[in-house]
């Protein structure tokens, strides 16, 4: 996928101003826009400019394009994709900026605000006569941010400091990078993509009407020691070959403890032991599948040599490439 460079699309630099965005989108709308423009490639340049002017035109989503910007110049090449959970830590409100000409965007924009976009359409109900206020108070836009927490948040429970970033305009029209801090509660089970409301923590109101909430959507840190499926963790465990072929009683350290399982004999690598009830918690629980890796122990000293030598001797018709 090739990274889209939205200044140069509408030919502004880095630094520019809103209202330099702006004057640059309307004057190229004016060139592209399908219902007046002769180009052969209207649609499609419009379609661009569109998408260069819905990012840029909104502090928020700008922010965090700017900070995926700056990564993707220190790559290689065109080819780009963006780093898992790029986002994570970035807040947008649920009613974004942009001018509104209509139309599919690239792949590009829905890799990395198609979530976003999405909510900003149907929102969380951000209007104020929705809840019933009146025209004069109205109560503010929700936010929504992508979160990062360890599984074991989810077994426990936890308060997390976050640190969320996010975007404004100066009164120049200058784009000021901006973040805050909040201490969150973290309930106890929550799955990945759950959204975590934070009551007040959006938008402010207008006219006395209330702040609107925050929205966390989570999303659990890679960790070689599990990962999570729906409410079920999948746990590799290493086992000796011995261990594997003949059976064994071995201690785990999963997420909710350390635990005694049986391995029965004759476990091949790849095998699934289910814990029932030892996932990520709730009603009912997820279940822990711990998955057998076998092992094999170095041949660092002659006595260990020599036992690989005397195992290989144990198994004179054993080829591991046509089966035992």
């Amino acid at each position: 996928m090739e990274f889209k460079d939205y200044y140069k699309i509408l030919g502004v630099e880095p630094t520019a101003t809103a209202d330099e965005v702006k004057k640059a989108y309307r004057k190229l709308a004016r060139k592209y826009h399908p219902d007046v423009s002769k180009e052969p490639d209207a649609a499609q340049r419009m379609s661009e400019v569109n998408e260069a002017n819905t990012v840029l035109s909104d502090p928020e989503k700008r922010a965090a394009y700017d900070a995926l910007r700056q990564q993707a110049a220190q790559g290689p090449g065109h080819d780009f994709r963006p780093p898992p959970n790029w986002d994570a830590g970035y807040e947008f409100s649920d009613f974004g900026g942009g001018d509104g000409y209509g139309g599919d965007f690239s792949d590009f924009f829905e890799q990395l605000f198609g979530r976003a976009a999405r909510q900003g359409r149907t929102g969380h109900g951000a209007h104020g006569a929705r809840h019933g206020f009146g025209s004069a108070a109205q109560r503010g836009s929700d936010h929504h941010a992508k979160i990062e927490l360890d599984l074991l948040d989810a077994y426990q429970g936890a308060e997390r400091m976050l640190t969320l970033h996010g975007g404004r305009l100066d009164a120049q029209g200058h784009l000021v990078q901006e973040e805050r801090t909040l201490q969150v509660k973290i309930p106890k089970g929550v799955r990945e993509g759950q959204l975590i409301r934070v009551p007040g923590q959006g938008a402010p109101g207008a006219g006395g009407g209330p702040a609107g909430d925050l929205f966390l959507e989570v999303h659990f840190k890679p960790d070689p020691r599990w990962r999570a499926e729906g409410r079920d963790v999948y746990q590799p465990v290493p086992v000796a070959p011995w261990e594997a072929e003949l059976g064994a009683s071995i201690e785990v350290a999963t997420p909710s403890g350390t635990v005694e399982v049986k391995v029965p004999a004759g476990s091949k690598p790849g095998r699934k032991l289910r814990l029932k009830g030892r996932g990520i918690p709730g009603n009912p629980p997820g279940d822990l599948y711990l998955e057998l890796n076998v092992a094999l122990p170095p041949a660092r000293t002659e006595s260990e040599r020599a036992a690989y030598t005397a195992f290989a001797q144990a198994f004179p018709r054993f080829n591991p490439r046509q089966g035992a």
